[in-house]
């Protein structure tokens, strides 16, 4: 046992003073999310270099315009045609009392629809910082619909929407914890038979998600944050927390159950399985670190909110953990759940794993040529892969704000869809730019990829340089023909038009040229993450293994799992045959950040497999064990937590597949059929195949990485009172 590792001083030192590890583990866990508290959360702008999108925000910004928010009173009949003159009184009404509440700085006189079938009245708030100013106005308007029980008045805008959704994504939020609590608790009691040891991992991946979020709160100061940042910390923190605690539990457990003490089997786990959290847990904080080089707002704070948690876990189970199962000592497997006990306790040889490993122990070649096949079989949707931001057409529409949007674009197309057009040119050139952009709306007017209604007129700001206009257009911001618009607008319309006034620069942005340009950026950033990826991992690997084949498996397995899950969420989310089954509308696309956030997250959480079962095979081997028959015991002696640990993460993945948004909906799928790949397929066929072929040459490595002869102490002999048996999977 090697006594000298960090991994077993730390847990000598935490077994043997056991309250003094967890009141510190609990004052950390108290004081992060007390500094998150303090600090607050600081929220990110989306500012990055994503191509022509930002040069247009930046032309904007220059102009230094006021930004107010604006929210709309759409009225419209519930059914049959628009009483006009009830409709006027009652938008009189809301005209009225709205501007009579001091959060609002303007309203304007009602404007009908082209098709008469529906009026809106826009009020302008006043500047401020708390999105709730809009709650006196979505008061008012509820008001007023009490009062005209015949019309159908309601309330949009952006305030609103983001109201609505946020208090979603809030449910969705605590929907997750609620079902992922119970479903991890439940895997566990099968796993461990016993309430204590099933509660352990839960706890300890708990306290490690609290303390992520406050941590992330405070690197949000450096960092800012997105919406979606504390979904990704639990769906992380959830997954590495248990999964770190469940390999060092189960090989604590499995160490007592052969007669050592409990302080003897602490050590062991540390210098085994607490070595293993180490290595996989730096595998994960190396491919998150990637996401930074994708110089995205959106991937900066997912990579600081996955780095702090799974920094967090890993310190949790080396510190916290051995403290935790040397104070329970025996108890740990107490109160007994009595039929699944008797199931983990069993002392009979695993039937289901040999019966898995049996063709790649006897036919490794076609084992292997079958397997790979297949998975890239599942892999090839992914060459059709379209990306696309999630748009207003693809948020759940069980909320009333929503319905009312679709009523708002439907009557009043502008209102929908827009490019923002941005143009800044010398002060002198005003009348030419004026002229440039009156041409550009005739021009759009005899389009049917542009809505009829004409351009908004346009903003210019104080000094005269910058000059913004919106052009609208009739379709969903994630349609082909949205896109077609952009691209016309980009390529013809202003370069005959504004591009030829002297002296100008111009660029158009908005959703549709953000989607365009977001996923353009991706795309060629992918490459680079994925190599940083790759390389990070494969020196890590050699260097834990001693061993350049090891690694060099690794990254193919790897790649292998992840092209798979990429397959699966194309085939499912790109086309409309599982609406029903998860809930969703397909927008014929795939998130645009999904694909490198996916591979960066399952290239980190499938090392905690790889490493726990090859550092079983590797504990055979270095024993004088055939490669074959060390093959055969590290998979079937690691099935056992590997399944659970996996179950685990399936578990949680599969929870986060049923909430509204249709970006959570995509990761959940993806992770948890990532992982169910990864846990049976690879590390069952692929991985015993290609180490069986290999033999002695799975241990190759130059002279330079080859480490000294590891000198194992002596175990300490089994006190006889410690005798008795404990389950160990």
């Amino acid at each position: 046992m090697a006594r000298g590792q960090i991994t077993v001083r730390m847990a000598r030192w935490s077994a043997t003073h056991p309250w003094r590890a967890i009141a510190m583990w609990v004052v950390v866990v108290i004081a992060c999310f007390a500094l998150g508290s303090a600090t607050g959360t600081k929220e990110s702008d989306g500012d990055g270099d994503i191509g022509e999108v930002t040069r247009a925000d930046n032309i904007v910004k220059s102009g230094d315009f006021a930004d107010p928010d604006v929210e709309s009173v759409l009225i419209t009949s519930p059914s049959g045609q628009l009483d006009q003159a009830e409709a006027t009184k009652a938008a009189g009404v809301v005209i009225q009392r709205m501007r009579a509440l001091g959060g609002v700085a303007e309203v304007a006189q009602p404007m009908p629809s082209p098709d008469n079938d529906a009026l809106i009245v826009r009020a302008t708030l006043k500047d401020g910082e708390d999105d709730n100013r809009v709650q006196p106005l979505l008061d008012t308007t509820a008001q007023v619909q009490q009062q005209y029980p015949d019309l159908r008045i309601e309330e949009v805008g952006g305030l609103s929407i983001g109201k609505a959704l946020d208090e979603t994504l809030g449910e969705d939020f605590k929907r997750a914890e609620m079902f992922s609590l119970p479903v991890t608790l439940a895997i566990l009691l099968i796993a461990f038979g016993a309430l204590i040891a099933a509660s352990v991992p839960l706890l300890l991946a708990l306290s490690a998600v609290a303390a992520a979020i406050g941590l992330s709160s405070a690197a949000s100061q450096l960092v800012p944050a997105v919406d979606a940042v504390n979904s990704v910390i639990l769906l992380i923190g959830m997954a590495v927390g248990v999964d770190y605690s469940l390999f060092y539990l189960r090989r604590e457990r499995e160490e007592r159950a052969k007669g050592r003490g409990h302080v003897d089997a602490v050590e062991v786990a540390a210098a085994t399985s607490g070595h293993a959290v180490v290595v996989s847990g730096t595998a994960v904080i190396i491919s998150m670190a990637g996401l930074f080089l994708a110089r995205d707002a959106v991937f900066s704070s997912f990579a600081v909110g996955s780095i702090l948690v799974v920094a967090v876990a890993v310190v949790g189970s080396l510190t916290v953990l051995p403290a935790v199962l040397a104070k329970l000592g025996r108890w740990v497997d107490r109160p007994r759940i009595p039929f699944v006990w008797r199931l983990t306790a069993s002392k009979g040889q695993p039937k289901f794993w040999p019966a898995v490993l049996k063709p790649a122990l006897k036919h490794p070649i076609a084992t292997l040529l079958v397997s790979v096949t297949a998975l890239l079989a599942v892999a090839s949707p992914a060459l059709g892969m379209t990306l696309k931001f999630p748009g207003t057409e693809d948020l759940p529409r069980d909320t009333a704000v929503m319905q009312a949007y679709d009523r708002l674009t439907a009557a009043f197309p502008s209102t929908g869809t827009s490019h923002e057009v941005a143009v800044r040119a010398p002060a002198n050139q005003q009348p030419a730019v004026k002229a440039a952009l009156a041409e550009l709306s005739k021009l759009t007017q005899s389009d049917d990829l542009y809505a009829q209604d004409g351009l908004e007129e346009p903003r210019v700001s104080k000094d005269g340089t910058v000059t913004v206009v919106e052009v609208a257009t009739p379709y969903e911001g994630g349609s082909q023909e949205a896109r077609d618009s952009l691209t016309k607008l980009r390529s013809e319309l202003m370069p005959e038009t504004v591009g030829k006034v002297p002296g100008v620069e111009y660029a158009v942005g908005g959703f549709v040229a953000a989607d365009v340009d977001y996923a353009a950026h991706t795309k060629s950033k992918l490459p680079l993450v994925i190599g940083f990826v790759l390389l990070l991992t494969m020196i890590v690997m050699m260097v834990t293994f001693r061993s350049v084949v090891v690694a060099l498996t690794a990254i193919f397995l790897n790649v292998l799992s992840a092209g798979a899950a990429y397959g699966v969420v194309t085939a499912v989310f790109q086309n409309t045959w599982a609406e029903g089954i998860l809930d969703f509308r397909s927008n014929g696309a795939v998130v645009s950040w999904l694909p490198l956030f996916l591979f960066v997250v399952l290239f980190g959480l499938s090392m905690d497999y790889h490493v726990f079962v090859v550092s079983r095979i590797r504990e055979a081997v270095q024993r004088g064990v055939p490669t074959r028959q060390a093959v055969a015991e590290g998979i079937t002696g690691s099935a056992g937590v590997v399944t659970s640990a996996a179950a685990v993460m399936i578990g949680v993945f599969a929870v986060f597949a049923t909430l509204s948004t249709l970006d959570m909906k995509q990761l959940g799928v993806g992770l948890a059929v990532a992982i169910l790949i990864d846990a049976t397929i690879i590390r069952a066929v692929v991985l015993p195949s290609i180490m069986i072929l290999l033999g002695n040459a799975n241990w190759w490595a130059p002279k330079w990485l080859r480490g000294r002869p590891a000198k194992h102490a002596a175990p300490p002999a089994p006190r006889e009172e410690e005798r008795e048996l404990t389950p160990v999977g």
